[in-house]
C-alpha cells in the first residue's frame, strides 16, 4: 500500500497564490519527497531548446 501524500494540490495552489498576492512572479516550484514546498521567486526561465545530444544529429 502506498503512503498518503505529504501535500495536496490545494497546498501548492495556496502557496503559489500567496506569493502572487505579495506581487512576486514564480520562477520555479520545488517539492521534495517529504512534502516541503519551496517557491523560487523571479521570472520563469524559457526552456533550454538545446541539449547535449544535439550535436549528434
Amino acid at each position: 500500500m502506498t503512503a498518503p501524500a505529504k501535500f495536496t494540490q490545494a497546498d501548492v495552489r495556496r502557496a503559489a497564490a500567496g506569493v502572487q498576492l505579495a506581487g512576486l512572479q514564480i520562477a520555479k516550484i520545488v517539492i521534495d519527497p517529504n512534502g516541503k514546498i519551496e517557491i523560487i521567486p523571479g521570472r520563469p526561465k524559457e526552456a533550454d531548446r538545446t541539449n547535449e545530444w544535439s550535436d549528434l544529429d
